[in-house]
């Protein structure tokens, strides 16, 4: 079975750190690019970052930009996201997902995905 999973959600306070893992299991994804996705209540599924096949090139949304880094480790079929300063407005189900067959057109669309994970709860308190 093809998967993902995400860990390393929990909850913090307001200008604290979390590292969430995603890890990949029924084939390998080193040849794909992956990405971190969030959702918080009531809003629309938002890009948070972004890493290519090699882990060379990263992207960010504006809202993450010099707080967290994207990171993977194609040994371990595995994907990063280090979150620090963390505020109360990035509470989220955070998801991590696969680039689909087709690549990126953009790199922050829902739909340049084709698997995803099934989400890990980060709730900052302020």
């Amino acid at each position: 079975q093809v998967q993902l999973v995400e860990s390393g959600g929990g909850l913090v306070e307001a200008g604290g750190s979390l590292r969430l893992s995603c890890a990949g299991s029924g084939r390998t994804f080193s040849s794909k690019g992956m990405g971190w996705f969030r959702q918080a209540p009531g809003k629309e599924r938002e890009f948070v970052a972004a890493v290519n096949w090699s882990g060379v090139n990263t992207y960010y949304g504006d809202s993450v930009k010099g707080r967290f880094t994207i990171s993977r480790d194609n040994a371990k079929n595995t994907v990063y996201l280090q979150m620090n300063s963390l505020k109360a407005e990035d509470t989220a189900v955070y998801y991590c997902a696969v680039a689909g067959p087709g690549g990126w057109r953009t790199v922050v669309g829902v739909d340049e995905y084709s698997l995803w994970g099934q989400g890990t709860q980060v709730t900052v308190s302020s």
